[in-house]
Parts: structure tokens; C-alpha cells; sequence
């Protein structure tokens, strides 16, 4: 019995030293889940960097003696392609198979996204290394979500904060359709608006970015952002080298968690039709902006390394698994994270423990309906912090990663560091390595310079050199008018007209001087008054000078067809009203026009232009300045409309009276020609000027010529034939010395023998039909004496032929008297003569007196008294 009783002792002590010992050198599993993406042709392939790395961390973690006592941790993992239906397909797989998760690690956003959501059914906390999905932040919808990946939404202050360095205030937006690269989107909008940086096109693409590239170089898109996984970068980058969007007027944005040089690697793969020369070209000088995911300060961490120490494990990890370039495969930048998260694990994990032992609670008893534990998993998660190989490790109340971001700069092909940016702190670390293209920060857009398009300083001098020289000729008509008012040659041009006429001719030109006006002599807001200005100056120019010159054709054209017994004086207060009727009208069209739709200053636009001579990215805005009214074109045709009239009436005026030349108005030849100037030079300045309007230079002087050489002409025409003639002729009497007496009683004078010639014409023209009326009868006359004369004949043959037969000695005596006037008996004429003839019939004498007969026209009344005897000797 004391035998058997010492043989259970010994075998007790022998388990006690021996089995005890070796239990305790055999730690127990703690089993968390991982889903890495590592294949597939879409999304995010991170999990090819990031798994090595996690295999890392769980070596170094189990190798600490005081993390995790008596335990190891086991990461049991598959791969999801960057899927969510295949990620959700591993989470399954993972949970229902044994043996229990106590957390779960997730890579790629839309995978993050599916398993955080329906993580919570579970209690399981879920630990993301890859995944920057903004959406992810929502309490909320993921309860049980942390990340060591910063969500993508850190990226937007930096990038905002970059902008404002440089002053870029216009920006556009090209985005994947992901749920990741929307949510982002949105938040960069938001704060673009709180900075005042305006986004003038957002594109979003599924896989084909060849519309969305275009869209941008229409939109003339200069600051980018483009948000999208690295695949469909390296399709983008294609676009940008075929588009021209690169250089020196454009700068991008991209992700930086893309391998350093993403943008040469499997171009044959997914069938790019761009060469690595010409990707590598497209993508020179492009930006891109990521969390600090490598500690950037040269200290141990927890795990005892420094970040260049777990670079060079990294490395060698990489290669051991095939991969002869440390940067080729995707995920290395994110490598990092996924180290940390590990020991974030840990480090939750551990705490949990502790807190568990203190109520004798063991992490073994966690299932996955056991909130007490998973509550405490949650709590240790969220205060964990330390300093890893990606930098301090903390996480926010939205479970998001606290980390500072860095900026960097494609520059010959490679990455290079330009600063850092704190987001809390608003700290911003520049070390001004950037370089630009041509030494030059790019601008945000075309710079859109506006140029007022004004009339040639030159051009403005020289015509209002020679409009005010036509101004003071014409003043010096004036006075030449007045000062030899007494002339006659000057009375009978009519010197009232001539002086309207000349001073329409000096408000003509000075309305030129108005013309030049523009921009660069006048502000805005005095620019509207200019164009008043103009409209009444011009208006009433041209009606004053071409009125009075009006008025005078007129005139002329009416004395010539008045009939002669109509008074033909001119009467100089016609023309006055007629010149002023025209004024009048003038004037309220004018009135009416500034009352109800003024003249304003409008802008014409016109394309950009591209200056010549112009290193920087300028365009040249032209604009315009035009007087205009709302209803310019009604008022325009009011006033052309009844001016064209004017001028058409009054050049069929001129041409009727063309040879016509008066006495009363002695210069209508002269002012017909000067018409003529007008009306021609009127009917083509009008069409073109609208023609050309667009043309400042031009137009101006097309106008302004149109008006010097009329006015100049008119001037030359009119007044320059009258100064000849008083220089020819100096001494010349002054045909009165009173202002207007003399000139009044000629020319009443001249009226009065004027009319006395009007009145012998018509005497004489009424004895000449007098004349013409007695050489009728005169003819009338001889015509019935010849039938007289025959008639006789016949008869004294019929009486012969009867006497002969009766037997009568039948013998006549002829006796003729002739009665001479007794006022004139010297006057052999007779007016009268008498036939008396003698015969014997039937045997006695007989008698036959032959007179004119009063049918053949005789007046007896005017025949005198006839006597005479006849002796008997000759009886």
C-alpha cells in the first residue's frame, strides 16, 4: 500500500514538472479571418503587397513573450478578387466554418463594405487595411468598422489645401463609377464650395473613359482630379496622351496608393493603345496626394523595426514569392497598414484579455452572440494607439484612421516627396521640390484677358486734326458771309441758307469727334451720355446742312414750274420754315427716342483669340462698345426711313433743275452738285457702316471720311466760287449801304419790269392774232371777187348773145370814176372805183353803173359820197 501510495506521488510530481510545463509551451490559437484581393482584373488587387506583409506581423506578434501570453494568433484567409459577391461568399465561408473568428481583416472598398455591413449580425469587428470608401465612415450603417487605411475623404483637404497654394480656383472631376470614388466625390465637392473653388464639369466613366476625356478638353479643364482604381488609370492616362491633356497647362490629380510605376505595367495585358514612352509622357508632372502610409521618421516602432528595417523584410518577402521588383506588385504602398492592422489586433486583443481577467472572464468563451466580449473587442479596438511602420496608429470616433497625408510629384518618371499635410491641425510641410514645364506654375484655366476693341489713337487725331480744321473753314465762311453781306453776288445766294448750311456742316464735324469716343476716353457709366450726344449732333447736322441746301432746290424747282402770271419772288421766310419744319421733327423723334428706349452702352463679344507673341496659356476676349436701345432697329428705321426719303426727293429735285439757272437764288447749279455729294455718299456710308460695325477701326474712319468729304465738298462747291469772284473783282459797288432796304427796292424793281414785259407779250401776242384773223378775210375776199369777176363774164356774153338777136345796135361807153379822199386829193390811189357804161338798146341810150357789191365784202358805210356830170357832148 506504501508502495502504490509513493508511485501516485511520483507521477503526480512527474506531471506537475513535465506535463504542466510542456501545456505551457504549446500556446492556445486565437483565430481571426482574412479576405485579401489578390487577383481579378478590376478593382483594387492590394492583397498582393498587403498579405505578405500581414504574414509579417503575425510572425513578429507571436514572437512577443509579453503580447498575447499563452496564445498565438492564427489567420485563417482567402482570396475575394476585389468582388463583393465573392468577398461575401469568403466571409461566410470563414464564419461558419470552425473554428470561431474573433475579428475579421478586409481589403478593397465594395469587399469592406459588404462584410462591415453584415459583420454587426455576428458581433464581429472588422479591421480594414485597404479600403478608403468615405461611405465606410457611417456610424450607423458600420458599427463594428475600423480601418488603418485613412478614408479616401483625407485626400480632399490636402487637395484642397494644394489648390489654394496655387491659387487654383477652377477645377474639374473625372471619377470611377465605385461606390468609393462617388462618396469621395461628393465630400470634395462640398468642401470645394466652402473654399470657393469651383468645379466646372464632373465626368464619371464604368470602364470606357473616352467620352469623359473628351468632355474635359471641351470644358477646357486644366486643374483634374481623377479618382479611380489603378486599371482604369492606366486607361485614362491612354486618353490623356490622345487628347493632349498634359504639358504645361495641366496638372492631375492622382491616387497615391498606385505602384510606383502603375502606369507602365500590363499595357499589353488590357490591350492600351498607347506605348510606355508615350504613357510615361502623359503622365510627367502629374500629383497625387495619399495617406502617410510609411513611418516618414527614422525611429523604432513596436515592433522594434523602423520603417526602412520593414522595407527591406518587405522586399525580400516579395521576392522570396516571385516578385523580382519590390514595386511591382500592387498594394506595396498599403503594405504597411496591413502590418499595422495585425498589431492592432494584438494589441485589442490583449487588452480585452485584461479586462476579461479581471472578472475571471477568458477571451476563449467569445461566440458569435456574445455581446459582453464583443463590446469589449470594440472598446480595446478603439482606443488602441501606437507607433507602427505606417506612423501613429489611432482611430476616430468613426472608427477612421488619424494620419497625415503626403503630397508628391511625378517628376523623370519617379515619385518625389513635395510635403506633408496634417488635417487637424491644418499644417501643411512644403519642401518646394516641385517642378513645373516651362519653369511655370500652370494656371487653372485659360487666362481669358478682356480687350475693349477702341478706335487707333492715330486714326482718333488725324480725323479730328481734320474735322476741326473743316470747322474753322467753315467759321471762316461765316464771317467771309457777313462781312460781305452787301454784295450782290452774296443777297442773291441766299446768305441765311449758306449760313444754316454751315452750321450743320461744324455740327457734322464735331459729331466725329463724338464717334471716337470709346472705352478707352470715357468711363461705363459717361458712355450712355456720348451716345446721346452723337445721335442729336449728327441728326441735327445733317439736318441743318442739308435742309437749307434742301430748301433752295426746292425753291428753285417751284419758281421754275409757277406759270407766268404767278408771282415768282422768293420769299426767303419759306425756306426758314421748311429747314425748320425738318428740325422739328428732328427733335421729338429724338425726344421720343431718349425718353422712352435710350441709347445705352451694349458689349459685343467676340471669340477668344490667341494673342501673338504669348508664353503664357492667354486668350484674348474681345469686346466691343455699341450705342444701342432695345428697339434700336425700329428707331434706326424711323430716322433712315425719312432721311432716305429727304435725299431721294431731293436728288430727283437736283436733276429736274440741272440746267435751270435764276437770278433770284445764283448758286442752285452749285448746291444741285453739292446734293449730289450728299446723296451718293449718304446712300453708301449707311449699308456699309452696318456691314463693318464690327470693325472699330474701319468704320469710324469709313464714317468720318464720309462726313469730311461731304462737308468739305459742300463747302468747296458752294463758297468757293463766291470768294473767286469777290477777289477777282475787290472793287465792286456796294449795291446799298442799309442792311436789307437796298436790295428789297431792286428787287422790287426788278419785279415791277418783269411784269410790265409779261404784259406787252401778251398785247403783242393779241395783235399778232388780230393780224392773223383780217389775213383770212384778205383771202376770203380775193377768192369771191375772182368768182365775181367770172360771174360778170358770163353774163355780158348772155346779153350780147340777146341783143344779137333782137336786132339792137347795141355799142357801150365806158366811162370810169375814180373817188380820191378828200382829205388827200393829191393822192392818185383811188379807193374807190366806179364802172358807168353808155350803150343804146331797143333805139335809146342807156346807163349802167357797176359798184362793188356789199356781199363781195364792200362797207357801204365807209364808201363816201360819189358825184360826178356827164356832158352831153359825150351823151
Amino acid at each position: 500500500m506504501e508502495v502504490s501510495a509513493w508511485t501516485r506521488v511520483a507521477w503526480v510530481v512527474m506531471v506537475v514538472v513535465v506535463v504542466i510545463p510542456r501545456a505551457e509551451a504549446t500556446p492556445r490559437p486565437l483565430n481571426i479571418g482574412g479576405i485579401f484581393p489578390i487577383g481579378g482584373s478590376d478593382g483594387w488587387q492590394g492583397g498582393q503587397a498587403c498579405q505578405p506583409a500581414a504574414m509579417l506581423a503575425m510572425e513578429d506578434v507571436n514572437q512577443r513573450p509579453d503580447l498575447l501570453p499563452g496564445y498565438e494568433l492564427n489567420l485563417a484567409w482567402n482570396d475575394s478578387l476585389c468582388e463583393p459577391g465573392l468577398g461575401a461568399a469568403v466571409m461566410y465561408d470563414l464564419l461558419y466554418n470552425p473554428p470561431t473568428k474573433l475579428m475579421l481583416l478586409g481589403g478593397c472598398s465594395t469587399v469592406c463594405t459588404t462584410i462591415g455591413e453584415a459583420a454587426k449580425m455576428w458581433n464581429l469587428v472588422v479591421l480594414s487595411y485597404g479600403s478608403s470608401s468615405p461611405a465606410l465612415s457611417d456610424r450607423q450603417r458600420f458599427p463594428t468598422f475600423f480601418r488603418t487605411h485613412p478614408s479616401a475623404t483625407v485626400h480632399n483637404p490636402t487637395r484642397i489645401r494644394v489648390m489654394q497654394k496655387y491659387n487654383w480656383s477652377r477645377v474639374a472631376i473625372i471619377q470611377q463609377a465605385e461606390e468609393v470614388f462617388i462618396s469621395t466625390v461628393e465630400d470634395l465637392e462640398v468642401r470645394c464650395k466652402d473654399a470657393g473653388i469651383e468645379i466646372v464639369t464632373r465626368q464619371s466613366f464604368l470602364t470606357d473613359p473616352t467620352d469623359a476625356v473628351r468632355n474635359l478638353k471641351r470644358q477646357d479643364a486644366r486643374i483634374i482630379v481623377g479618382l479611380f482604381y489603378v486599371s482604369a488609370a492606366r486607361r485614362v492616362l491612354c486618353e490623356i496622351y490622345k487628347n493632349k491633356l498634359y504639358g504645361k497647362s495641366y496638372v492631375w490629380f492622382f491616387i497615391g496608393w498606385y505602384e510606383d510605376n502603375w502606369f507602365e505595367n500590363h499595357l499589353v495585358e488590357e490591350n492600351l493603345n498607347c506605348t510606355r514612352e508615350e504613357m510615361k509622357q502623359a503622365a510627367e508632372g502629374h500629383l497625387t496626394t495619399e495617406a502617410l502610409m510609411w513611418n516618414k521618421d527614422n525611429e523604432k516602432t513596436i515592433s522594434g523595426m523602423t520603417a526602412g528595417d520593414f522595407r527591406l523584410r518587405l522586399n525580400q518577402a516579395l521576392i522570396d514569392r516571385g516578385y523580382e521588383n519590390q514595386s511591382t506588385p500592387v498594394g506595396y504602398q498599403e503594405a504597411p497598414l496591413a502590418y499595422d492592422a495585425i498589431w492592432s489586433v494584438a494589441l485589442a486583443l490583449n487588452k480585452t484579455m485584461e479586462v476579461l481577467a479581471a472578472v475571471n472572464r477568458s477571451i476563449e468563451e467569445f461566440t458569435y452572440t456574445n455581446e459582453e466580449i464583443a463590446r469589449e473587442l470594440y472598446k480595446a479596438m478603439n482606443a488602441t494607439q501606437f507607433l507602427g511602420v505606417s506612423g501613429r496608429v489611432a482611430f476616430s470616433t468613426d472608427g477612421d484612421r488619424i494620419a497625415w497625408t503626403q503630397v508628391e510629384q511625378m517628376i523623370d518618371g519617379r515619385y518625389h516627396k513635395l510635403g506633408y499635410y496634417h488635417v487637424q491641425t491644418d499644417n501643411l510641410t512644403w519642401f518646394n521640390r516641385e517642378q513645373w514645364i516651362g519653369s511655370k506654375v500652370p494656371q487653372d484655366r485659360t487666362i481669358v484677358r478682356r480687350q475693349l476693341r477702341t478706335v487707333s489713337l492715330a486714326l482718333f487725331i488725324s480725323m479730328c486734326t481734320i474735322s476741326t480744321i473743316g470747322a474753322v473753314w467753315a467759321l471762316f465762311l461765316l464771317g467771309f458771309t457777313f462781312a460781305h453781306r452787301h454784295r450782290r453776288l452774296i443777297q442773291l445766294s441766299h446768305p441765311a441758307c449758306n449760313n444754316i448750311t454751315l452750321v450743320g456742316i461744324v455740327l457734322c464735324l464735331g459729331s466725329i469727334f463724338l464717334l471716337g469716343l470709346d472705352g478707352q476716353f470715357v468711363s461705363q457709366q459717361q458712355f450712355p451720355t456720348v451716345c446721346g450726344l452723337r445721335a442729336w449732333c449728327l441728326t441735327l447736322g445733317f439736318t441743318l446742312a442739308y435742309g437749307a441746301m434742301f430748301s433752295k432746290i426746292w425753291r428753285v424747282h417751284r419758281l421754275t414750274t409757277k406759270t407766268k402770271m404767278e408771282n415768282k419772288r422768293v420769299e426767303p421766310w419759306k425756306l426758314y420754315v421748311m429747314v425748320g419744319s425738318f428740325v422739328v421733327v428732328d427733335v421729338i423723334v429724338l425726344s421720343v427716342w431718349q425718353a422712352v428706349d435710350p441709347l445705352q452702352r451694349r458689349l459685343e463679344v467676340f471669340p477668344l483669340e490667341k494673342p501673338k507673341d504669348a508664353v503664357e496659356d492667354i486668350k484674348i476676349k474681345p469686346e466691343l462698345e455699341h450705342c444701342e436701345s432695345k428697339h434700336n432697329t425700329i428707331w434706326l428705321g424711323l430716322l433712315y426711313g425719312y432721311k432716305g426719303l429727304l435725299l431721294i426727293f431731293g436728288l430727283f429735285l437736283a436733276y429736274e433743275t440741272r440746267s435751270i439757272k435764276l437770278k433770284q437764288i445764283n448758286d442752285s447749279r452749285l448746291v444741285g452738285m453739292s446734293i449730289y455729294n450728299v446723296v451718293v455718299l449718304c446712300l453708301i456710308t449707311a449699308p456699309v457702316t452696318l456691314v463693318i460695325s464690327t470693325q472699330q477701326d474701319a468704320s469710324f474712319a469709313f464714317v468720318s471720311l464720309a462726313i469730311i468729304f461731304c462737308c468739305f465738298l459742300s463747302m468747296a462747291l458752294v463758297f468757293v466760287p463766291k470768294i473767286v469772284e469777290i477777289v477777282r473783282h475787290p472793287g465792286e459797288r456796294v449795291e446799298a449801304t442799309g442792311d436789307t432796304a437796298p436790295s428789297k427796292e431792286e428787287e422790287e424793281r426788278y419785279h415791277k419790269l418783269l411784269h410790265e414785259n409779261e404784259e406787252m407779250q401778251r398785247l403783242i401776242a393779241e395783235k399778232e392774232e388780230k393780224i392773223r384773223l383780217l389775213k383770212l378775210k384778205l383771202q376770203e375776199r380775193t377768192v369771191l371777187r375772182n368768182r365775181e369777176q367770172q360771174q360778170q363774164q358770163q353774163q355780158q356774153q348772155q346779153l350780147a348773145s340777146e341783143n344779137h338777136v333782137a336786132g339792137v345796135d347795141y355799142s357801150t361807153h365806158h366811162m370810169r370814176l375814180r373817188q380820191v379822199s378828200k382829205d388827200s386829193q393829191k393822192d392818185t390811189q383811188p379807193l374807190l372805183t366806179t364802172d358807168i357804161e353808155l350803150y343804146y338798146g331797143c333805139g335809146r341810150p342807156a346807163v349802167r353803173i357797176v359798184t362793188p357789191d356789199a356781199s363781195s365784202g364792200g362797207d357801204h358805210a365807209s364808201v363816201p359820197r360819189i358825184s360826178f356830170d356827164i356832158s352831153e357832148s359825150y351823151l
